[in-house]
């Protein structure tokens, strides 16, 4: 799922610097709804497994 952030990170820095806007924003913001999703299941894994008793 992070990867999938940064490709449509980069593909709204190219069509930013090609001048197109419309596609830039909804690259970004898919690049940001993407990151935070990985944010919020990357921490719920950290603390299941801090539950279970386990160590990074």
């Amino acid at each position: 799922m992070l990867y999938w952030a940064a490709v449509f990170f980069i593909i709204a820095l190219i069509a930013g610097v090609f001048g197109f806007g419309g596609i830039a924003s909804a690259s970004a913001g898919i690049a940001q709804i993407l990151f935070f999703i990985f944010l919020v299941l990357f921490v719920v894994a950290l603390i299941a497994r801090a539950l279970r008793g386990q160590t990074p």
